[in-house]
């Protein structure tokens, strides 16, 4: 229920505006255009054979991974193996096919550039519902991401985020990469 205006403050308001003119103006409120949408660049996929730097069969796999780019920082490669940095994205393999598991690892590294994510975990199991019991995607993706340039390290993950059937996956700075881009 709206309340009633006091017949004295009524008289007060029209006399405190009785002069007052009304504002002219000939345009229209500017439309604001939204700016174009950034594609997202599709990055290459990972090389079938790595070329003639790495062949799957020089990458050996123990239990526990470890593989950290030339030049990377031994403090930062610490804080990875510690679970020190805070995952941003993560991805889970278990029961994929090679075939799907190396497209599915390809489009996440790609989303993780595309969202500006530093560390990841992937999760590829250890294995032991393989045949001969042996870890297939975890060979595999030790493989895959190596050949990927975005990727400065990897290790396997602590307990707390599945050990050895998980890894931290350490990548390039987005911002740095942009930096250096616009050096050269």
């Amino acid at each position: 229920m709206k309340k009633p205006v006091d017949p004295a403050d009524l008289d007060l308001f029209r006399a405190e505006v009785q002069n007052a003119l009304p504002l002219q103006h000939d345009y229209a409120e500017p439309v604001r255009k939204r700016p174009p949408p950034i594609p997202r660049p599709r990055a290459p996929e990972l090389p079938e054979d790595g070329g003639a730097t790495l062949s799957e069969a020089a990458v050996q796999t123990h239990e526990f991974l470890l593989y950290a780019r030339p030049g990377l920082q031994q403090r930062v490669l610490s804080d990875l193996q510690r679970g020190a940095i805070a995952v941003g994205l993560e991805v889970d393999l278990h029961g994929l096919s090679i075939t799907v598991a190396r497209r599915v690892l390809a489009d996440f590294l790609i989303e993780c550039g595309h969202r500006r994510v530093r560390c990841a975990r992937i999760i590829h199991g250890k294995g032991t519902r393989s045949p001969d019991q042996q870890p297939v995607l975890k060979q595999k993706v030790n493989y895959w991401l190596r050949l990927h340039a975005e990727v400065l390290a990897f290790c396997s993950a602590t307990r707390r985020d599945g050990g050895t059937g998980a890894a931290y996956v350490l990548l390039r700075n987005p911002n740095k990469a942009k930096r250096e881009a616009a050096k050269g």
